[in-house]
């Protein structure tokens, strides 16, 4: 079978932003199930790993020293610091996957993603949880966090929001199924536009 997804000699980019616990790493990964050519880019980070996490396949893990050295080296498409660590996307890595003709998926957060636009060319999306409490909900469900560190993400959560205008396309998880066939629509959209704004 054929893929639905048209194909390009230069592979897109997609920008995904999302509050933690919203889902965003599940939709990536039905995509990439999905479609061969989809890839999620793997960011660099200062933290450290939670139960269960593999560097190199989750985050590439490393010290605050070696992401100062690549900030310096310029290394990073993007980078910000949040809840006192430091996330970034690797150039390099990233225009390597688009030359291969991968669609590279960057799920980032809304201050990396703001540092992008107009500077990028990338599709942007906004993936909303249905409410804050349900938010709430879903990090309490996780259980990998003490309660302060979910305030903590809720309260950033609330600022996030206020961000999803600047989007190309926003969409609600409030049902998982609905949520990735509107976002596996977006992304076969995409493929086949004709013209691209640079």
């Amino acid at each position: 079978m054929l893929s639905l997804l048209a194909p390009l000699k230069q592979g897109l980019c997609f920008i995904l932003s999302a509050p933690a616990g919203t889902g965003k790493t599940t939709l990536v990964n039905l995509l990439m199930k999905e479609f061969p050519n989809v890839i999620a880019s793997i960011s660099f980070t200062t933290r450290s790993p939670r139960m269960g996490e593999i560097n190199g396949k989750d985050y590439h893990f490393i010290t605050e020293q070696e992401f100062n050295e690549k900030i310096a080296a310029s290394d990073f498409l993007e980078y910000v610091k949040l809840y006192g660590n430091y996330y970034g996307s690797s150039r390099q890595w990233i225009n390597e996957q688009r030359n291969q003709g991968k669609h590279v998926f960057l799920v980032i957060d809304t201050q990396g993603a703001i540092q992008l636009k107009g500077k990028f060319e990338s599709t942007s999306i906004f993936v909303s949880p249905p409410s804050i409490e349900v938010l709430a909900n879903r990090l309490g469900n996780r259980k990998t966090e003490t309660s302060e560190m979910i305030e903590k993400r809720l309260d950033w959560a609330r600022k996030e929001m206020e961000f999803r205008d600047a989007y190309d396309y926003q969409l609600i998880n409030d049902d998982l199924s609905n949520a990735y066939q509107i976002l596996r629509s977006i992304v076969i959209a995409e493929t086949h536009r004709v013209k691209r704004d640079k």
